[in-house]
């Protein structure tokens, strides 16, 4: 079993008397320990995905070749053991490699302290996608908000106001008003998240559906993937007005998105009230379009019977 390697200099006032300046700065440099994998957990809630793809791929070459360049930063869990701050990604990239252990840093850091630098050295990857973002920007939100000594939101700050998103876009390359569209993100349901992820809902246009209830957004999600089609900004707009006035039904939904846009399908429109008679009352809209399609693909075939029949004779 791998053993921990670690150098305690141990050093006191006394010692440092008799250093030179550069000896005493090297010695408070962090210590860089060799943890074994096995000793790694990682973090509570990470919001950033480790995924084996090209990225990976190159991390996995380049410690294969030179080792773990930049060590990782943990710090120890009650029971023992180490929880991850940063180093997520080269972990993975260990495990796969079959190692057994990997530099680290170990820091004393409260669960604000952690999540705070656990954010901010995550957001400097090259790649993040807009979900990672969200639940990133909202831990760091609420961890910031949690520390002891800061003030409240909006209490007088040398005549300014304090605000936390500000202060986070300090250190970050998004502004306070679009990290506060990336928190906003966090209300959508997974399925609508993802499609935020993979290019098919614009940032500004999920904010807004993100407004709406949760049962709403799976009646959207259903019209959504039964139509294959997303809401234009506008469209989002209004369904959002809409969800806040009265409530969405999933007839208001259909109605709103079958609107036809210059890229999508175009829509035969039937008023629901024309066709409820024939349909139980908790029929849904999905359910009522795909037995007209039935019925009429019934009676399509019905026609051609008759017509076949009339040409024998």
């Amino acid at each position: 079993m791998a053993e921990i390697k670690n150098i305690d200099l141990g050093l006191t006032g006394y010692d440092e008397l008799f250093m030179s300046t550069e000896e005493r700065l090297d010695a408070r440099k962090p210590k860089v320990d060799e943890l074994p994998l096995s000793k790694l957990s990682p973090f509570k809630d990470h919001p950033f995905k480790v995924k084996d793809d090209e990225e990976m791929a190159r991390l996995k070459e380049s410690i294969h070749e030179s080792g773990v360049l930049v060590p990782a930063l943990v710090r120890p869990k009650d029971g023992g053991g180490y929880e991850l701050i940063s180093g997520h990604r080269r972990l993975a990239a260990c495990k796969a490699l079959g190692m057994e252990t990997m530099p680290a840093i170990i820091r004393n850091l409260t669960d604000e302290e952690a999540i705070i630098t656990m954010v901010d050295s995550n957001l400097q990857r090259e790649h993040i996608l807009p979900s990672e973002k969200a639940f990133a920007y909202k831990m760091k939100y609420e961890a910031m908000k949690r520390t002891p000594g800061r003030p409240m939101k909006n209490s007088c700050q040398v005549g300014t106001n304090y605000r936390t998103d500000q202060e986070i876009a300090n250190d970050a390359s998004d502004s306070a008003r679009q990290i506060q569209r990336y928190i906003r993100l966090t209300e959508l349901i997974p399925e609508i998240l993802q499609m935020v992820d993979d290019g098919k809902i614009a940032l500004t246009p999920a904010v807004e559906l993100s407004y709406l209830r949760e049962n709403e957004q799976r009646d959207l999600l259903t019209t959504m993937e039964y139509d294959e089609m997303t809401p234009s900004l506008s469209q989002a707009q209004r369904l959002r007005r809409l969800s806040e006035d009265q409530g969405l039904s999933d007839n208001e939904i259909m109605i709103v998105m079958s609107e036809v846009k210059g890229n999508q399908k175009e829509y035969v429109r039937i008023p629901t009230e024309s066709i409820k008679k024939y349909f139980r009352e908790d029929t849904s809209i999905k359910q009522m379009t795909d037995t007209l399609v039935k019925a009429m693909d019934f009676y399509n075939r019905h026609l051609q019977r008759q017509r076949n029949d009339r040409d024998a004779r």
